[in-house]
């Protein structure tokens, strides 16, 4: 029954998730930070809850007169801030139950994850908790009923020397200090959820506890216009001498209270008790005998030896245990985390379809983030360092096709001889070395989920020595040896700033593999390509510019020419690239630039740039120069130029 309801249950939600990707990417889809936005929904609280205590009264008339007066005096601040109070609290519903359907559906609970499993459960009984205290602080008719209701509730436990339910039966019945009580159990039960999230987190390898910047910025703006246009609204003044017949009810948190009236007290309990008890043991129900309770996994070329607990992913115990393998969703999306298993075997899990093929699985290729071993195991991975770099070696590389895209333009595509392959992050750069032991840098101009080439894009240099090679000389099977992957200049995935690539000449191979792997993790932010040129025919892949302008919504190519000549018929922009931007931008502050190509252009923007609000840690560059190598010996600042060779 469990393994059915889970496989159910992924075909639905890996159904849904797909959709949700292809509106939001896979960097900024909210099934895969449901418990960070579940932590969102705590903090809104607080700092909602803190402001609304500042008018709070305590006292059986004050109560409903001050809430009423944040509702309806201060509507504009302390009003927004009561709806935000409210929906946010349901949103701790509605996220922490999903946030636990997701785990158990994904069988993400057993073995080890029993105490987050635990304490996730016991959070969102204290969630439950406190939502019924805030409630009662109200004290409208709907306070009144969910008083009542759970002193009833309460009271059919004999634990009680007098029914609780008579202090709600006349007016007068309530004092003051019971509203003091009830603040108190409202902030207290806050902190107490706070400390158990923080254990609760702790369990978890660089667990998510904050939802990317664009995603946070969506769902505040979301609640705060669901504040303004469906304000929270008191139900009327409580009236201990009547009995309210007519409420609105919060069905996140309120649902059990009419099971009370009509199953009775007593089945409540055991609903609740027994749904209880179930969820606490499922962690120790249908769980596989197979293997034992820890498997060694050995990593080459990295040469770490690491532990994996019985159900853990190959990733969660690489991270557990200090070794950072590169990784974006952890959901079996993107395909960042894909490795190779040279021995053993493993669960590979539950991932998007199209993410690892059938023909990978048969090469050895798994999804880390998602394959738990089922016994003892060897694996390729490479290891990034804190800034996602991954290390420098020297591979073979088989020319596998040479293509003339221009009079003088190159496009080179490598195969990597063996099985080994070389991990970049994109904007990177490889150096080619030559026989005299001299080296020539290019920019890697495809992405780097595109692992089983690497292609070059290369300007013929007059008296170049590699480049007259590779244009005079070089054929379809010959063999280099390319050492890298080299540079720091790289995509700021984390940012929300719309970007402007300023490219020149062949820079555009470093905006390629930019832009591509943007698509390809779902970026959303806002991009445009001005791209220079001295004549039409260098804007070499121009058409691809152009498809990608008119497949997504997000990016605008705008071609610009220094040189026209009236025979070419030229109908675009003309003159320097980097003016084309100074003229539509007023204001440059709050963007990215990326500039890719000679010195010179890069140097002539950046001041401008400036003077415009361009931050100067927002101006990322990669220049190109023709020159003798000279070994990289500037792993610079991500604002710095990297050099490449003609």
């Amino acid at each position: 029954m469990i393994k059915f309801s889970q496989r159910v249950g992924q075909g639905v939600l890996l159904h849904l998730e797909s959709v949700l990707n292809k509106i939001f990417g896979v960097t900024l889809n909210p099934f895969y930070y449901l418990g960070a936005i579940t932590y969102l929904m705590f903090w809104i609280v607080v700092v909602s809850g803190f402001y609304i205590y500042i008018f709070y009264d305590t006292g059986v008339e004050d109560a409903y007169s001050s809430v009423e007066y944040i509702t309806h005096e201060q509507w504009y601040l302390a009003g927004v801030m009561r709806s935000l109070h409210r929906y946010a609290s349901d949103g701790m519903i509605l996220f922490g139950v999903l946030h636990l359907l997701r785990n158990y559906v994904f069988d993400r609970y057993r073995n080890f994850r029993w105490f987050s499993w635990f304490t996730g459960i016991a959070l969102m009984w204290m969630v439950y908790i406190a939502g019924i205290n805030g409630y009662w602080l109200v004290w409208d008719s709907l306070a009144q009923f969910l008083a009542v209701a759970s002193a009833e509730w309460l009271d059919f436990l004999p634990i009680f020397s007098a029914p609780l339910a008579r202090n709600f039966l006349e007016t007068g019945s309530v004092s003051d200090r019971f509203f003091s009580l009830l603040s108190l159990i409202h902030i207290g039960i806050p902190l107490g959820i706070f400390g158990l999230i923080w254990i609760h987190t702790q369990r978890v390898p660089q667990a998510k506890t904050s939802p990317p910047k664009p995603l946070t910025i969506g769902i505040l703006l979301a609640m705060l216009v669901l504040s303004l246009i469906h304000p929270a609204l008191s139900q009327g003044h409580t009236d201990l001498d009547t009995v309210p017949t007519t409420m609105k009810f919060d069905w996140f948190y309120l649902w059990t209270f009419p099971l009370l009236y009509s199953w009775g007290a007593g089945k409540v309990w055991v609903l609740s008790a027994g749904l209880t008890a179930i969820l606490l043991l499922l962690p120790f129900l249908g769980r596989s005998k197979r293997g034992k309770d820890e498997f060694a996994i050995t990593t080459v070329p990295c040469g770490h030896t690491l532990t994996a607990r019985n159900g853990e992913t190959v990733l969660e115990a690489a991270l557990r245990q200090g070794l950072n393998l590169p990784y974006v969703c952890r959901d079996g999306a993107c395909g960042a985390c894909k490795g190779k298993i040279l021995k053993g075997t493993v669960d590979y899990g539950t991932y998007q379809e199209g993410v690892l093929t059938e023909a990978e699985k048969i090469e050895g290729k798994a999804l880390f983030c998602c394959a738990k071993p089922l016994s003892d195991l060897d694996i390729e991975c490479h290891e990034v360092d804190e800034l996602r770099r991954f290390p420098i070696k020297t591979l073979k590389f088989r020319v596998k096709k040479l293509q003339r895209a221009a009079r003088d333009v190159m496009l080179l595509e490598l195969q990597p001889e063996g099985d080994e392959r070389m991990n970049f992050v994109v904007g990177q750069y490889v150096a080619v070395q030559l026989e005299d032991g001299t080296k020539r840098s290019y920019s890697i101009a495809n992405p780097p989920h595109e692992l089983e080439h690497l292609q070059l894009h290369i300007r013929l240099v007059p008296g170049g020595k590699f480049t007259g090679h590779v244009f005079n000389e070089m054929k379809e099977g010959d063999v280099l040896s390319v050492e890298g992957p080299y540079g720091n200049f790289s995509l700021h995935e984390e940012s929300d700033s719309p970007i402007i690539f300023m490219s020149g000449g062949c820079g555009f191979g470093s905006v390629k593999g930019m832009v591509e792997h943007a698509f390809n993790i779902g970026l959303k932010r806002p991009m445009t390509l001005y791209w220079g040129a001295r004549v039409p025919e260098d804007f070499y892949m121009a058409d691809l510019a152009n498809k990608w302008q008119q497949e997504h919504a997000n990016f605008k190519f705008i071609p610009v020419l220094s040189e026209p000549k009236p025979e070419s018929g030229w109908q675009g922009r003309t003159g320097l690239v980097h003016e084309a931007i100074l003229q539509d931008y007023e204001k440059l502050d709050g963007y990215e630039v990326y500039a890719c190509g000679s010195p010179d252009m890069v140097a002539a923007g950046r001041t401008p740039f400036l003077a415009k609000g361009l931050s100067p840690d927002q101006y990322f560059s990669d220049a190109f120069t023709v020159a003798c190598y000279n070994p990289p010996v500037a792993q610079a600042p991500l604002s710095s130029e990297g050099v490449k060779h003609g």
